[in-house]
């Protein structure tokens, strides 16, 4: 088990130092990274993605029979 926390503090050293040393036009990209990722998982995630499934099927059964036809029906359009 030693050498794997060995490895495992290595590898964090390696990006903690990296990130230190960063200049500041790398830090600016890194948040603007950051920023987009938050938007993109947090907030379209509230708006846009609210638990269809959960919400209109009362079980996994439902859940996954209406993902199967949502998914042959979308295959049969574009076989057409």
């Amino acid at each position: 088990m030693g050498t794997k926390d060995n490895l495992l503090n290595k590898l964090f050293r390696f990006y903690i130092d990296g990130f230190r040393n960063m200049s500041g036009w790398g830090r600016k990209v890194w948040i603007i990274i950051i920023i987009k990722l938050f938007i993109m998982f947090a907030i379209l995630r509230i708006f846009f993605f609210q638990g269809f499934l959960y919400k209109n099927f009362s079980n996994d059964k439902e859940r996954s029979e209406h993902v199967l036809n949502q998914l042959i029906n979308q295959t049969d359009l574009h076989d057409r």
